[in-house]
């Protein structure tokens, strides 16, 4: 029997346009984003289908509008094919909210309220550090290890094994970006962000997301989570609020996260959300894996073709 897993992506997914016609065609879509509105106290709808863009970019904004965009993805799927079982649920980054929340371990209205706390908390922790990233291509890890040693930065995200993102000051990126061109790396790219994400720098963000967190109900996971953090799954509820405590300045362990599931029998990856860029990292990570994403009404079409050609 295939063993599925659900995937959501994280900040950076974010586009103008981003659940519009779900919302259009599937009343449960379009209740999201009003019960999103509700608790935010601004027209969510208007922003993710309208923009305008700088505003949708904004971390405070970006993390809940992805979270609903992502969730009205998995439920316009539960409509199309309400017999499908998945047995695993990821994130990457902020994406690991969605996870949570489609395993049941808290509310959709809740996970709102963190994830709009979480992105203001960033945002402010950028203005009193600010910080930079860099994308690395073909650049064993182990150099990168040394690299971001000696240029005193760290290392934020295993994205793939011919990719890894790397997280800190802005003269330490600048040192980074010339050691890794130095030391062969095909590509070393200095990220569009506003911040050293996943790394100390946001250890600010990391202890106010803590005090948010005490005043949330976390329940047991339906199924499987992987945590960012250890790329295993979530143990009981009352150890997940610290995991995702220190899922803000730690490490994403992506690769490590779809290993484990492969290992655990999953052969099947749905991404629901913005963007198509956890498919392309599962892709390099497990070439047999079969990858389908869900993003739009003719994505969500194309998706439910092949899952029912695969019962």
């Amino acid at each position: 029997m295939m063993k599925t897993a659900v995937i959501f992506p994280g900040q950076g997914a974010q586009a103008v346009g981003m659940g519009k016609d779900l919302a259009a065609t599937y009343p449960v879509c379009r209740e999201l984003f009003v019960r999103a509105s509700a608790v935010l106290g601004y027209d969510l709808a208007q922003l993710c289908f309208e923009g305008p863009e700088e505003d949708l970019t904004r971390s405070n904004r970006a993390q809940p509008a992805i979270f609903t965009a992502s969730i009205a993805c998995l439920e316009a799927l539960k409509q199309e094919c309400p017999d499908l079982k998945y047995d695993f649920a990821a994130g990457l980054s902020s994406g690991e909210w969605a996870a949570l929340c489609a395993a049941g371990v808290l509310t959709f209205e809740d996970s709102i309220k963190v994830l709009a706390a979480r992105g203001k908390f960033m945002m402010e922790a950028c203005l009193e550090q600010p910080g930079g990233m860099l994308s690395v291509m073909n650049l064993d890890l182990e150099i990168l290890r040394r690299i971001s040693a000696e240029a005193g930065v760290e290392i934020a995200n295993l994205n793939s094994p011919g990719q890894t993102v790397l997280s800190g000051k802005i003269e330490g990126i600048d040192r980074a970006e010339k050691l890794a061109k130095e030391a062969g790396a095909k590509r070393a790219l200095k990220l569009n962000v506003s911040g050293a994400f996943h790394s100390s720098l946001m250890t600010s963000a990391a202890d106010r997301l803590g005090e948010v967190l005490a005043g949330v109900e976390f329940k047991s996971p339906s199924i499987p989570v992987i945590s960012n953090v250890t790329a295993e799954p979530h143990g009981p509820p009352e150890t997940i609020p610290p995991a995702m405590v220190k899922q803000v300045n730690s490490s994403v362990r992506w690769v490590e996260s779809v290993e484990w599931m492969k290992a655990g029998g999953v052969s099947r990856y749905i991404e629901c959300g913005p963007g198509k860029v956890l498919t392309g990292l599962v892709k390099r990570i497990d070439k047999d894996a079969t990858c389908l994403n869900i993003l739009d009404i003719d994505s969500l079409k194309g998706a439910v073709v092949a899952l029912k050609g695969q019962e």
